[in-house]
């Protein structure tokens, strides 16, 4: 679906889309908002009057999105409110219920490095995907241990570690135990041992904890 924000239709079509569908409503009066420190911040998509406050509020001057391109309203109203207020915008797509690949994994270390501070990630809700990238801004960017860096997966945020979601912990959790036995650094561990499709398959969800997330909480 394609939104013109250049005619007030287009713009009416993409906010009630982001509002409606992408499940809006909600984020309006609970943004899922934490501070991890060093200036950088989470929460789940932020509308463009949430972008506004938290740039008069933080100066922020960065944005990660980690839901990639949507398809929604929400996106194309993203998009023109970073380029009105100057903040860069930078697309990263992550997966709620596969483990991050060594080439995100990289690429957010990267982002991380490069960007300017104040910043904000985001996924759809605020849990997962914005938990896994949370968790790694710690390990990579501020140097947390993995075991504290893993809190950024919790229920408080809305992740269940025990449906597919879980697979973001149980990521987390095998450099644990490979580190355990074997110390290597995190880094080492993602490009030497890591294997993403091995882990997928060694990863079993419980049925009624991926029944609530898929189809009452509607995730992505």
């Amino acid at each position: 679906m394609s939104f013109n924000l250049r005619s007030r239709g287009g713009r009416i079509k993409a906010w009630l889309n982001m509002h409606v569908v992408d499940h809006g409503f909600v984020r309006s009066v609970y943004n899922n908002f934490y501070d991890l420190g060093g200036g950088m911040y989470r929460s789940s998509q932020p509308s463009p009057s949430q972008i506004r406050r938290y740039q008069r509020k933080l100066g922020l001057r960065t944005i990660v999105n980690l839901r990639g391109e949507s398809p929604y309203g929400s996106y194309p109203l993203e998009v023109a409110a970073c380029r009105d207020l100057g903040i860069e915008l930078v697309d990263l797509t992550l997966y709620s219920r596969a483990p991050p690949s060594r080439r995100r994994i990289h690429a957010l270390q990267d982002t991380f490095a490069r960007i300017q501070y104040p910043a904000l990630l985001h996924c759809k809700s605020g849990a997962d995907r914005a938990g896994m990238a949370a968790a790694l801004y710690r390990i990579l960017h501020l140097g947390h241990p993995v075991d504290a860096a893993m809190q950024e997966l919790d229920w408080r945020y809305g992740h269940f570690k025990g449906a597919r979601t879980g697979v973001q912990d149980f990521f987390l959790a095998s450099y644990l135990a490979y580190n355990a036995k074997t110390p290597i650094p995190f880094m080492t561990w993602v490009d030497t041992i890591y294997d993403e499709k091995d882990m997928k398959k060694q990863f079993r969800a419980e049925g009624w904890a991926s029944l609530l997330v898929d189809q009452v909480l509607h995730r992505e």
